[in-house]
């Protein structure tokens, strides 16, 4: 990936200024453009508080030891903030243009209409909707084929992740780029279809609500529900994801703790999906029949442990939980 892609950003708001500190750190051109008709005075109230918060957050980030304020200014160098009526010299030259304006219809509509009327024959218009199909969305413009979703988790510049969301219509090749570029810059995308959630929503949202269920039954307080998630959850999905810890602990267990909550609370939203009973009825449990949603035949599963709990000590110990023992 060249080290010279320009991007911009359809919409100066609180998403397009966290993907104008991404990119600019990473040392690309970054240009917000301004989404809205205003006067030359309402037009300068937004840049400037734009590029202060930009600024702001860059020396926050600074301050915590994560690189030298002195950089600051260097890094705002890349970022400009261009009025609606500069559309078309805002977006010349830019390879991927991120539209980040709010999630209604008709503002879409209209940012696509500009991507169409002033992008280069060659960019790629890309969606940060967190709530819009991208099968849906391709429709607002004349090139689907260079379309496609990308879910910035907020905060942008911290969320390493990117959910990126093909349409029906968009090349292979779109795809690649967009998420050759977000490795590129420190990101971590993938890939999924288009459909309601993404992943990352999708699972926090019955996370949350269970959780405030939780509360909302007197079960436990807020303040122990939120440990319980940050010193096992957090701990625990921060070193293994959601399955490979089913594989770690078995698809079995899974399996029967998911009947005994369903009978438990007469609640089938308890209930284990089709593929954990498949997976149990085909004998693929996990590390200890050596498959289950992934494939462990030929790994050194000793070894593989091992890393596992290193970076679970790793975990323990930036959370400050790591104790010398009594001797």
């Amino acid at each position: 990936m060249a080290d010279d892609v320009t991007i911009a950003c359809i919409g100066a708001g609180r998403m397009g200024r966290g993907i104008a500190q991404c990119v600019a750190y990473a040392g690309h051109e970054v240009r917000l453009i301004d989404a809205k008709e205003r006067d030359a005075d309402a037009f300068a109230k937004l840049r400037d508080e734009a590029l202060d918060e930009i600024r702001t957050a860059l020396a926050s980030i600074a301050a915590l030891g994560a690189f030298k304020v002195d950089a600051v200014p260097q890094i705002m160098e890349r970022v400009s903030i261009v009025p609606r009526g500069e559309a078309a010299g805002g977006l010349s030259g830019a390879r991927i243009v991120f539209e980040g304006v709010p999630e209604v219809t008709d503002a879409k509509r209209d940012a696509f209409a500009l991507f169409d009327a002033h992008a280069d024959g060659d960019a790629i218009l890309a969606s940060t909707t967190s709530t819009m199909l991208s099968t849906e969305l391709a429709g607002f413009t004349s090139a689907p084929e260079r379309f496609l979703n990308a879910h910035w988790l907020n905060p942008a510049f911290l969320m390493p992740l990117v959910e990126l969301a093909p349409a029906d219509e968009t090349d292979a090749e779109t795809t690649a780029f967009v998420r050759a570029y977000l490795e590129g810059i420190g990101k971590v995308p993938i890939v999924c279809k288009a459909s309601p959630g993404y992943i990352v929503p999708r699972i926090q949202a019955l996370a949350m609500n269970e959780a405030a269920r939780i509360v909302e039954e007197g079960v436990a307080s807020a303040e122990d529900v939120d440990k319980a998630v940050t010193y096992g959850f957090g701990l625990r999905f921060g070193v293994l994801g959601l399955l490979e810890f089913i594989d770690w602990g078995g698809g079995d267990i899974l399996y029967y703790a998911s009947r005994y909550l369903a009978g438990a609370f007469e609640d089938e939203r308890y209930q284990a999906p089709e593929i954990i009973s498949r997976n149990m009825e085909e004998g693929r449990i996990g590390l200890k029949t050596g498959s289950g949603f992934f494939d462990y035949s030929g790994m050194d599963v000793d070894a593989y442990r091992q890393r596992r709990m290193a970076a679970f000590l790793k975990a323990l110990d930036n959370a400050g939980l790591v104790r010398p023992p009594k001797l």
